[in-house]
C-alpha cells in the first residue's frame, strides 16, 4: 500500500439541550493515535442516513469503533440495570447498523471499549452489564474519581497483543463496569485481567483481521507500548493490502 491507509472512526453525539445545539464530537486520543500510527482518521457522525453506509466504508481500509457510554441491554432483551447509563439513542441505533456493516464485510477493525462490546454482541455475544453486581469478587475495573485508573493484565503469547506487550503482567488503563460475558464464536481471548475479566480478544477469521481491547490504549495514560497497538493495527492493514502476513510486513 503506497499510500496512508485511511481508517473510518465513529464518534460520540450529545443530544440538544437548553437551547444548546446538537453535537458530535470524539476524543482526541483516537484520531491521535491513527496519525501518529501512520493512518488517516475519517470521522463518521451518527447520520440517521444509513444508506449512506456503503458507499463511505467502500472507501475505507479500515475502521476504529471507539469507546463510550454504554449500550442499552433492552435492545438486547435484557433488562435495563440501574448503573447502566445508556449513550443517546441517535449513536448507538447508529453504532450497531454500522458494527453490522463491518461485520459483514468483514472491514479490519480496532474496536475499544464499548467498541469491543459492540462487535462481540453483533456477532452473538453477550455481556455482562454490571461487574460488582454480575462478579462481585472481581477487582475494580472503574474509579469514578481516576479517569486514568490502571489495572493489571495478563496476555496471550501468541497474539497481537502478545507482541505489543510480551510475556508477563502488564497495567492498562480501565474505565468499564460493563465487560464480555460469552464471547462470541468469530473471536478469540488474547487478554484478561488476573480475576478473569476479558480485556483483549481478536479474530479466529483468516479473512476478518479485528483487534480488540476493553481497556483504553488511547488514553492521555497511555504508555508507548499501549501506542503499539495502533501500530499494529495500521502495519496489519498494510500487510493485507500486499497480500503478507502481519508478521512478514516488517521484512518486505
Amino acid at each position: 500500500m503506497a499510500r496512508k491507509p485511511l481508517i473510518g472512526m465513529n464518534c460520540d453525539y450529545r443530544g440538544a439541550s437548553q437551547g444548546a445545539p446538537a453535537y458530535a464530537y470524539v476524543a482526541s486520543g483516537y484520531f491521535d493515535s491513527i496519525v501518529n500510527a501512520g493512518g488517516i482518521p475519517v470521522v463518521l457522525p451518527p447520520t440517521t442516513d444509513f444508506d449512506s453506509f456503503g458507499p463511505i466504508l467502500d472507501t475505507l481500509d479500515g475502521f476504529m469503533l471507539v469507546g463510550g457510554a454504554d449500550l442499552d441491554p433492552r435492545r438486547d432483551g435484557y433488562m435495563l440495570h440501574s448503573s447502566v447509563r445508556p449513550m443517546e439513542a441517535r449513536r448507538e441505533e447508529f453504532d450497531r447498523r454500522l458494527a453490522l456493516e463491518i461485520a459483514n464485510r468483514k472491514m479490519s477493525l480496532l474496536a475499544i471499549g464499548v467498541g469491543l462490546q459492540l462487535i462481540n454482541i453483533t456477532e452473538g455475544g453477550n455481556l455482562f452489564y454490571h461487574i460488582p453486581v454480575d462478579l462481585p469478587e472481581a477487582l475494580q475495573h472503574r474509579d469514578p474519581h481516576d479517569p486514568n485508573h490502571r489495572h493489571s493484565l495478563v496476555v496471550e503469547s501468541n497474539s497481537i497483543l502478545g507482541r505489543v506487550y510480551g510475556e508477563g503482567e502488564i497495567r492498562v488503563t480501565s474505565r468499564h463496569h460493563m465487560a464480555i460475558d460469552r464471547l462470541a464464536d468469530s473471536f478469540r481471548v488474547t487478554a484478561r485481567c488476573q480475576d478473569g475479566v476479558i480485556e483483549g480478544i481478536e479474530s479466529k477469521q483468516d479473512d476478518w483481521f479485528v483487534v480488540g481491547c476493553q481497556f483504553h490504549p488511547e488514553s492521555p495514560a497511555a504508555s508507548a507500548l499501549d501506542i503499539r497497538i495502533f501500530e499494529e493495527f495500521i502495519e496489519g492493514i498494510q500487510a493485507r493490502a500486499m497480500g503478507l502476513p502481519q508478521l512478514e510486513l516488517a521484512a518486505a
